[in-house]
């Protein structure tokens, strides 16, 4: 049976900002990384238009997404971006189901956007597709724990707000405000330090394996963070 460069023993080790990684896989490895940071603000930047104005076009868009990945995958060559845009697709599908048509209920939504959980599970277990699979598992992992505040923090009522309103930033800006006071309580404050700092230290563990899996997984946490911010950010100048 054939083993993946993501799987090999280290023989050579070598170090990057003093991570250690195979010889040779560090450019890969930040390849992979970077990969997942970006797929995981493609959603909020480019898919959330789309499923806005056309949900039912995004939804046939997981369509692509999913033959992209799997003739990708298929060549030895481009194998590695094939797996992870498979397990991008799982996030793209539950995005288009979710904020098309149930975004203004949030409670579903960690329901929702575990859809591809049981089969990225039975993937693993079966030892197919690592990085993709991790690259969802990441991401989902960082969806839940930024769903998580919102509940602690008392932002849900907003969200709600937020969804049933028109586009018109006039109506959403008092509500984004609002929702900006909460987050700006000790209570708020205290608790964006505690979750961000448990999406620093998965991030931080799991960039120091040397499989390029779990680089997938930490690009996919960590850049949860990212998204966040701007989000905050949003809510400051609006």
């Amino acid at each position: 049976m054939t083993t993946s460069s993501s799987n090999c023993p280290s023989t050579s080790p070598s170090t990057v900002l003093g991570l250690p990684l195979e010889q040779g896989q560090s450019s890969k490895a930040w390849q992979v990384f970077l990969a997942a940071s970006f797929l995981v603000s493609v959603p909020v930047f480019f898919q959330a238009p789309i499923v806005r104005l056309f949900p039912v076009f995004s939804l046939v868009l997981t369509l692509f997404w999913v033959g992209l990945g799997w003739f990708l995958y298929r060549r030895p060559q481009s194998r590695l971006w094939g797996d992870i845009i498979l397990g991008f697709s799982w996030s793209w599908l539950a995005g288009s189901i979710y904020w098309g048509w149930l975004r203004a209920e949030p409670l579903i939504h960690i329901p929702i956007e575990a859809i591809g959980l049981p089969f990225a599970l039975w993937c693993l277990w079966k030892g197919w597709g690592k990085i993709g699979n991790f690259f969802y598992l990441g991401s989902l992992l960082g969806t839940a724990i930024t769903d998580l505040y919102f509940y602690l923090a008392n932002v849900i009522p907003y969200w709600r707000k937020l969804m049933t309103v028109d586009v018109d930033p006039a109506l959403a800006a008092p509500i984004l405000k609002s929702a900006l006071a909460e987050v700006q309580t000790p209570w708020g404050i205290s608790w964006a330090v505690v979750l961000v700092n448990i999406l620093l230290a998965v991030s931080l563990w799991s960039l120091k394996k040397t499989e390029l899996h779990w680089w997938a997984f930490a690009g996919a946490v960590l850049s949860t963070i990212l998204v966040d911010s701007l989000f905050l950010l949003a809510a400051y100048i609006a």
